[in-house]
């Protein structure tokens, strides 16, 4: 089911990648799947900013899903 994305560091960011690829691949919608993991995010880091967990959640989707790129991405300091 999907990529393994194993190689991403933080927890927190192979956390939100990986759920959001399996909502996606079981059939849920962009948005939801979107905003589950926005939520996602904001368990690990509940000091986030709603904002704040919408902007790295966009990015890490676009990163490593939309352009399947294995390279680090900016984000939280956490490991």
């Amino acid at each position: 089911m999907g990529r393994d994305f194993s190689h991403i560091a933080r927890r927190c960011e192979r956390a939100v990648v990986t759920a959001y690829r399996e909502l996606r691949d079981v059939g849920t919608p962009d948005l939801s799947a979107f905003q589950a993991c926005t939520t996602l995010y904001r368990v690990h880091h509940p000091e986030s900013s709603v904002a704040e967990a919408r902007r790295l959640v966009a990015e890490w989707v676009d990163h490593h899903i939309m352009r399947e790129s294995l390279a680090p991405t900016p984000g939280c300091e956490c490991d």
